[in-house]
């Protein structure tokens, strides 16, 4: 057993004696969450006074439940239940935090790579309910969820390193999307049609009853596309069940989807077709108040044709499987102090007619202290002992501290190490323009940062961070001219340092404005005259303006505003509105995307669609009490 492992479980051992010591004199310790980043089931809904911007909840950086204006990390917590007809997909979602880069290569349901504070689609984890979602053939299908954004309660995004709680792939960041128990009983359905043939369809059906709920959802959204080869259909449904018993909260959530879409352009001069599917299916386990076990299961298939009309000229075929097992608990000796530790076993697999077939595994321990009593200050400490199938093993520490400098002011730091194993199609992938390269060693980084919050009145948080992120052993694919092939390849000397800001102001009960912005820096010694795929692919500036308001109970506007600037590129606004009835049990409503009807890509080289509307409407057919 490594050295870092034997002391890591020793200290779990010490804390696990000191919590037994502790427990005459402990008050009742508060429910476990399923996973670091268990389901939290609050949402605000339509409220009779505005609610104060601190008292947020956000599961995800911390083992335990906290208050945004605890948390000594960077977290942003989007309420999907709360406006959920103003917004049509994740991603939507997602590009309102400036921090969060979306790489989309067509609206609606497309896919889209993902990122966080300039660092590469690959190196932020997606989380379903805390089970890992990241797809081991290729970052590309990270947010290929099988989950309908209708069954989501929340999406929790965490800024900087997070592979203390949450292991491999947490380099960069985190998001979590999780789901919603429901509190009543309804059904309703929904139904729309817009530009380009789009149109859609959504059900829902909630059944709540004191020891038992049950939640049964369905999405199909299909478009023609607005140029030839981007149609498109996205079909996902899923089912989630939750059971009360004296030994716990037994959770079970089956999910799948299938997405088909013409990928004209996409990974070169071609007229591609892509095919995706995914299954899901995670079962939680609470053990009395202080313990959690549960295991996720991932299956997902890739099949990609180049030349659309004849599949025969080039096809990949992948079918990628991974799991997860997990046990959690607790030791607290207040309501506020505790230690939070666990086991992770996970595994992944792919079988493809260009990749091969492989397979790893690991195993990985933590622990993390939290110290919340003190009258101005919180702190914790945790570390992780990652061992990885193939001989290595890697060690994840993390240190957060926030102060209160006065009743209104916080002032928080922290520093964590995050990594990243190399996806399959880095280690084995070859085609006439790419090769991976099997000898690629994981990636890894350390985040440093430090911040402050405000919250001048209860309706209002002021936030500002500063970080800094040196990475080792970063994956790119360079190459030595435009006609030589990519190579995949690790790379040294690359760091990112930036700035975020972001103000949340309740003005009034029916009118909310949100204001962030992110500048990013990064910098590199090694390429040496190297072209790179990936390092410089980064916003230099993001910023995003929201607005919320209702005019009575008639119709509620929602317009975003994002302005970007890639490195060495023309910064492109784009401007979306929606509008909602969200009263009664019919309810109408518009959403207009690029209304500024901008010509930009995500991608380089692949072109986003102009001005487009869809309309519909939801109709209760049960509406809940």
């Amino acid at each position: 057993m490594p050295l870092r492992m034997k002391a890591l479980v020793g200290l779990v051992l010490f804390f696990c004696c000191l919590g037994q010591c502790s427990k005459s004199s402990a008050q009742t310790a508060p429910e476990l969450p399923a996973a670091p980043s268990a389901a939290s089931s609050l949402t605000q809904g339509n409220v009779s006074k505005i609610a104060p911007v601190r008292t947020t909840v956000t599961v995800l950086g911390d083992p335990t439940p906290v208050l945004v204006g605890e948390s000594a990390r960077s977290v942003v917590v989007m309420d999907t239940q709360e406006h959920p007809l103003a917004f049509n997909t994740v991603e939507d979602y997602l590009r309102t935090d400036s921090s969060v880069q979306i790489n989309q290569r067509g609206a609606g349901g497309y896919p889209a790579d993902l990122s966080i504070r300039g660092t590469s689609f690959e190196q932020t984890l997606v989380l379903i309910d805390g089970f890992r979602a990241n797809d081991p053939e290729t970052a590309h299908n990270n947010l290929d969820l099988p989950v309908p954004l209708d069954n989501m309660a929340n999406i929790e995004v965490l800024h900087g390193a997070g592979s203390t709680l949450y292991g491999a792939d947490a380099l960069g960041g985190v998001i979590d999307f999780v789901t919603a128990r429901p509190a009543a009983n309804s059904l309703w359905v929904s139904a729309g049609a817009g530009s380009f043939g789009e149109n859609q369809q959504t059900f829902v059906g909630n059944y709540a009853h004191r020891n038992w709920a049950e939640q049964i959802s369905g999405h199909r959204d299909y478009s023609s596309g607005f140029m030839y080869d981007r149609d498109y259909r996205n079909e996902s449904a899923d089912s989630e069940s939750w059971l009360t018993s004296p030994l716990g909260t037994t959770d079970v959530l089956l999910g799948g989807s299938d997405t088909p879409f013409g990928a004209n352009n996409f990974y070169g001069n071609y007229p591609e077709f892509e095919r995706t599917k995914g299954w899901f299916a995670s079962i939680q386990q609470g053990l009395g108040a202080k313990t959690n076990v549960g295991y996720a299961y991932r299956r997902h298939t890739d099949n990609f044709i180049l030349i659309r009309s004849d599949p025969s000229v080039y096809a990949n075929n992948h079918i990628d499987k991974s799991w997860q097992a997990i046990a959690r608990r607790q030791s607290t000796w207040n309501e506020k102090d505790g230690l939070y530790y666990g086991l992770d076993f996970d595994g992944d697999s792919i079988h493809s007619n260009n990749l091969g077939d492989h397979a790893r595994n690991w195993g990985s321990g933590y622990v993390d202290l939290d110290w919340r009593s003190w009258k101005r200050a919180t702190f914790s400490l945790g570390a992780r002992e990652e061992i990885i199938s193939g001989g290595y093993d890697v060690f994840s520490p993390t240190a957060a501290v926030a102060y209160w400098l006065h009743s209104k002011l916080k002032a928080r730091a922290s520093a964590g190490y995050g990594f990243r194993l190399p996806t399959y199609t880095d280690l084995y992938y070859s085609d006439p323009t790419t090769v991976g390269n099997a000898n690629l060693k994981p990636e890894s980084a350390w985040n440093y940062e430090g911040g402050f919050d405000w919250y001048p009145r209860n309706s209002i948080g002021v936030s500002a961070t500063g970080f800094y992120s040196p990475q080792s052993n970063f994956i790119d694919y360079v190459r030595t001219s435009p006609t030589a092939l990519w190579h995949a390849t690790n790379l040294n000397g690359l760091t990112f340092a930036g700035t975020e800001a972001s103000l949340i102001w309740h003005i009034s009960q029916s009118q909310q404005v949100n204001l962030s912005w992110t500048w990013l820096d990064g910098a590199q010694s090694v390429l040496n005259g190297l072209q790179s795929e990936y390092v410089f692919n980064y916003p230099v500036h993001n910023a995003v303006f929201n607005w919320y308001a209702s005019a009575g109970r008639w119709v509620m506007i929602n317009t975003r505003v994002g302005v970007q600037q890639r490195f060495q590129q023309t910064a492109y606004p784009v401007w979306d509105i929606s509008l909602v009835h969200e009263h009664g049990r019919v309810q109408p409503f518009v959403q207009m995307t690029n209304l500024s009807n901008t010509g930009y890509d995500e991608i380089v080289g692949v072109r986003m669609p102009g001005r487009a509307f869809l309309g519909g409407v939801k109709i209760w057919l049960v509406a809940p009490h």
